[in-house]
């Protein structure tokens, strides 16, 4: 939480206000994370959280290990290994001893993980362009740009 001492500026109605967006945003992203789910999984049998992990790796052509992997994407380990498990079970992802240390592994996507990936994220970026079609190149890089800052703000607090 910020303390109140460190708000910029503090009135009922500017409470209100970010209240207001708080909401908004949280509507807008509930509402495209639940398109995107649905349209992964009636498109490609895929769950979001499959695909964020085969997006993690295709960031990371050599490979991540599993605690970076997790702290990348916010989740617990246990719920990583799950899906990595099911990665490479499909043929998707490879999993291998990092310079032989027995207890830390390395994930990498396979060829075929990385085409599979590609087809996926070449439907992703279509959706996601479709649903914030209302936003002009230049309204969506002022937003964007405004949300990082939002979002640094919040790192360098950590």
């Amino acid at each position: 939480m910020v303390a109140l001492d460190t708000m910029k500026e503090q009135t009922p109605d500017t409470s209100k206000s970010r209240l207001r967006l708080w909401i908004n945003l949280l509507r807008a992203s509930r509402f495209i994370e639940a398109e995107i789910r649905d349209r992964l999984r009636r498109e490609f049998d895929v769950t979001l959280p499959r695909f964020d992990v085969m997006a993690a790796l295709y960031r990371q052509p050599d490979g991540m290990m599993m605690s970076q992997l997790s702290r990348y994407l916010m989740v617990s380990n246990g719920n990583v290994t799950g899906i990595v498990d099911r990665l490479v079970k499909d043929g998707l992802v490879l999993r291998s001893q990092r310079d032989g240390d027995r207890r830390t592994w390395i994930i990498c996507l396979t060829i075929n993980g990385t085409k599979s990936f590609e087809t996926m994220a070449a439907a992703h970026e279509q959706w996601v362009n479709e649903l914030l079609q209302d936003f002009t190149g230049e309204e969506a890089d002022e937003l964007q740009l405004t949300l990082a800052r939002l979002s640094s703000d919040w790192e360098r607090k950590e």
